[in-house]
């Protein structure tokens, strides 16, 4: 495969292995040598340049601040808005019309797409963001089908100074307060509200549409099945008051030893 290089300089032709495809699903666009390459995809040609300061591969159409820094392998699509002093690492992909704030830090392999991510932010590696919804349903001849997830009510929500640990899944429609903390392995189901200074230990379970109140603590493997409307600590299955929770399990474990004992 050939492919003709424009530069101001005489021309160049490179070749590429078969095995290496100009255009990846008809939006990236390669570049050797430090020159752009131009592909035709069916939306129309598209042209990806090579950034100044640190080397990745700017769309023509972004908008990009002079100090920021796109690091080797890293792509910034059509429309995306980078601000000052954005770091983005190798491998990340922006995805078309992204907009980032001043001095957010993005790692190595993030995926950003259909989102916007504040100022001062850091998007740790391999974190995706503002992918399509899971959303499927079994038709009339008992097949699994994709659900569009076109129309949603409301735009998924991540609050200033929130943390977030890994392995966490944060559904479609949530929001998320300011100042939250989220351990590992925390799943929130889509549409749910969570208030400031949330606690969510690690494995916590929320349901959908189900709304928490500001500075509330759950203990780990705690599962919210419906609102909870005090602050304070909750824990169990289903969460309740820590207090009731831990009168629960000790009733629990003395009737487990006196039916064991009759046994």
């Amino acid at each position: 495969m050939a492919a003709i290089l424009l530069r101001t300089t005489p021309k160049v032709v490179a070749v590429l292995p078969r095995s290496v495809p100009l255009c990846s699903g008809g939006h990236l666009a390669r570049f050797l040598g430090g020159v752009s390459i131009a592909c035709n995809t069916r939306d129309g040609p598209a042209e990806f340049l090579p950034w100044h300061n640190g080397g990745g591969i700017l769309h023509k159409a972004a908008s990009v601040d002079p100090t920021v820094v796109v690091e080797a392998g890293a792509v910034v699509h059509s429309g995306a808005v980078l601000a000052k002093e954005v770091v983005v690492r190798s491998g990340a992909v922006i995805g078309p019309s992204v907009s980032i704030g001043q001095s957010t830090k993005i790692g190595y392999n993030v995926v950003l797409s259909n989102c916007s991510v504040g100022e001062f932010c850091t998007i740790h590696n391999g974190a995706c963001v503002g992918q399509d919804g899971f959303g499927f349903f079994v038709d009339e001849e008992g097949k699994v089908k994709k659900k569009p997830q076109i129309g949603s009510w409301r735009e998924t929500v991540i609050g200033e100074h929130t943390k977030i640990d890994n392995l966490v899944q944060v559904g479609h429609n949530v929001v998320i307060g300011k100042c939250c903390m989220i351990c590992g392995q925390v799943g929130i189901a889509g549409s749910a509200t969570l208030g400031d200074y949330v606690t969510l230990g690690g494995r916590v379970a929320i349901r959908d549409h189900v709304s928490i109140v500001s500075k509330v603590r759950l203990a780990a493997n705690s599962s919210v099945t419906k609102d909870i409307q005090e602050p304070g600590d909750y824990g169990g299955f289903p969460a309740v008051p820590i207090n009731e929770w831990r009168r629960q399990t000790a009733n629990l474990r003395l009737f487990s030893k006196k039916d064991g004992a009759k046994r």
